[in-house]
């Protein structure tokens, strides 16, 4: 597959990949800290803020993988 063709299919896999993360990290958080202090909820909403990242690192190092010689 091309590099140019991987790029097209990761953009949309991100974008479907931090949809979904952020609608999930919202819902969550409207049924669990709906009565927690502040400094819990700050804490939550980091973590879940930067968590996307984990998940996204391995389809963005497959997106910039060259393309094979031939």
């Amino acid at each position: 597959m091309r590099i140019r063709t991987r790029k097209l299919i990761g953009a949309v896999a991100l974008l479907v990949l931090v949809t979904t993360w952020a609608l999930g990290a919202m819902a969550l958080a409207q049924s669990v800290l709906t009565s927690t202090n502040g400094l819990l909820a700050a804490v939550y909403y980091v973590v879940f803020g930067v968590g996307w990242v984990l998940p996204a690192m391995p389809l963005v190092r497959w997106m910039q993988r060259p393309d094979p010689v031939g």
